[in-house]
């Protein structure tokens, strides 16, 4: 969607929200109806009136889109994540068995203790980061123009297991399990990135006049 001289265009991250979401013809079109209410808006109410009704407009045309990717194919969108979901459990102990065997393998515990430490924590968590990143890339790409929902919705799989976990944690008295609060936060963020490359790379939304 390319927009003429003398317009004002409206917010450039929210186009690419609904891009994320949105097949190429329904943002095309999505995209276009907008901007007419918003042109109207800004030349009536404001150009910050027209801008914060664009951001609304936006987070509710993307909770139609998600509602409609799961009306039309909630069997695949399931199989997708549970897909997603086993896979996360296949490759769940490669980090750990990765680093421990580089560990080993060097002899850090012996000459650099303060390295195994690092990598025998941090390390592993920033491994299951990267492995929570392909596996969101493996889903996106089974989930074609359902993209993001999937690894959304595996996102939040793990968030509310996750939320299961510390309630557990917290009513035992089992808190030093808590650190990894914020890594496990940041595999729900990897897998949804994942879903975000693929998306990009599919629909072409880094090169999109729409997106610019």
């Amino acid at each position: 969607m390319k927009y003429q001289p003398g317009f004002v265009e409206p917010p450039r991250m929210a186009n690419r929200f609904v891009n994320l979401f949105a097949t190429v013809e329904e943002a095309g079109s999505l995209q276009g109806d907008m901007l007419e209410e918003f042109s109207q808006l800004a030349s009536k109410s404001g150009l910050a009136f027209a801008r914060s009704w664009y951001w609304r407009q936006t987070w509710k045309t993307i909770a139609h889109l998600i509602g409609t990717a799961f009306l039309m194919a909630p069997w695949l969108t399931a199989a997708t994540v549970i897909g997603g979901f086993l896979l996360n459990r296949l490759v769940s102990g490669l980090p750990e068995r990765a680093v421990f065997a580089a560990l080993t393998r060097y002899q850090v515990f012996d000459h650099h203790f303060s390295a195994y430490v690092f990598f025998a924590t941090d390390g592993i968590a920033i491994g299951h980061v990267i492995a929570s990143m392909f596996i969101g890339c493996a889903v996106a790409l089974v989930a074609r123009d359902r993209e993001m929902v999937a690894t959304m919705t595996l996102a939040l799989v793990y968030c509310a297991m996750t939320g299961a976990a510390v309630l557990i944690l917290l009513a035992t008295g089992k808190t030093l399990a808590l650190w990894m609060l914020p890594w496990n936060a940041a595999d729900w963020i990897a897998i949804m990135i994942g879903g975000v490359i693929v998306r990009m790379r599919r629909s072409g939304t880094t090169d999109s006049p729409a997106a610019a």
